[in-house]
């Protein structure tokens, strides 16, 4: 089964410096249907004036991860860490026992476009951690590659959870699949383009819930960018 979350009902955040889309209840925006899927809390699809961003605020217990998509972001945090973060990268940030950071756009004269995602840890109170990796583009282009999992790797982040996360990038045309595990569920939410999932179209900004599907597929009908999320 495959349901729709679609860009339009997304809630949204607009203030002079921030322009960000919820596909989950997150901030003011509150709807008791919409609250996360699985481990999986938030989908927040941001986009940040030149020069701007969130000053320093704190987390507890939860996997942040940041995918950027256009621009750059400089990151700042209670660790010590700073960094900047580019398309092609992805950074993990776990929360949990306590944790304080700072994001803002590096440019003075360009925004940054950025997908930032949250996921529930299996455990409370963990040292909070910091990973910036950068992703295997060649395996993106016309399949899946990892952004994320519970191992790790050379080129994906380590991820707190039974989840994992990739990202293909897509040709028009192009097709590319992928099995769940029986009990397993997932979630695709399209960051560029349009795609069918198993035959059901999704533009981009929508988002999807899978459940008893043991085999995806995402075909491309325009040139896309999709991430899939593998979730307990």
């Amino acid at each position: 089964m495959i349901t729709p979350r679609k860009s339009a009902d997304r809630g949204r955040t607009k203030i002079d410096w921030l322009d960000s889309r919820h596909t989950f209840s997150f901030g003011d925006y509150y709807d008791p249907k919409e609250t996360g899927f699985r481990t999986l809390r938030v989908i927040n699809e941001d986009r940040v004036r030149p020069g701007a961003g969130f000053p320093t605020h704190g987390h507890r217990d939860m996997e942040i991860i940041t995918y950027i998509l256009e621009g750059a972001l400089e990151h700042k945090d209670s660790l010590g860490t700073g960094s900047i973060i580019r398309p092609g990268e992805a950074q993990r940030m776990s929360a949990g026992s306590g944790i304080t950071h700072s994001e803002f756009n590096h440019s003075k004269s360009e925004p940054v476009h950025f997908l930032q995602i949250w996921i529930v840890p299996a455990t409370r109170g963990i040292a909070p951690g910091y990973e910036q990796k950068t992703i295997d583009d060649s395996k993106a282009r016309g399949g899946f590659a990892p952004i994320g999992s519970p191992e790790g790797g050379q080129h994906s982040v380590k991820i707190h959870q039974d989840a994992a996360l990739s990202v293909a990038k897509l040709e028009r045309g192009q097709t590319v699949t992928t099995n769940l595990k029986k009990g397993r569920h997932g979630w695709v939410q399209v960051a560029r383009g349009e795609v069918a999932i198993n035959g059901t179209a999704l533009a981009e900004g929508d988002g999807a819930e899978i459940s008893n599907e043991e085999k995806i597929s995402i075909e491309a009908k325009s040139p896309a960018e999709v991430l899939f999320f593998d979730l307990a």
